[in-house]
């Protein structure tokens, strides 16, 4: 039974020292069971409001299919309206992540943790 009540607390203990953050400020910082705090930069995506670009997707899509649906007739304009929906909703994405990137919504961080070695 005790085996029981000291899990939960072993793991507690463990979970509030691994949620410990480290800043720039302690690289470097070494700790008495031979750890250290390491700092390194990385790229990582500001929050978009829309990261999986379905607003280019879906625009791209409808302007798309409109098009397609201009061309042929019977069969044949189905089958284009559906190419021009597929094509559009390709071309859209790839526009609005194209803006994306140049708008700079990636960013650098140094990002710091504490290693074992």
């Amino acid at each position: 039974m005790s085996i029981l009540v000291a899990a939960p607390l072993l793991l507690g203990v463990a979970a509030a020292h691994a949620q410990t953050r480290y800043g720039p400020e302690d690289e470097g910082r070494r700790f008495s069971d031979g750890s250290r705090v390491v700092c390194e930069k990385v790229e990582v995506e500001r929050s978009s409001g829309d990261p999986n670009r379905i607003a280019g997707t879906a625009t791209g899509a409808v302007i798309g299919g409109l098009l397609g649906n201009q061309v042929g007739g019977g069969k044949g304009k189905k089958l284009a309206t559906v190419g021009g929906a597929v094509a559009g909703g390709a071309i859209g994405r790839k526009v609005q992540g194209d803006r994306q990137e140049a708008r700079g919504d990636r960013v650098v961080e140094t990002r710091c943790e504490r290693v074992w070695r």
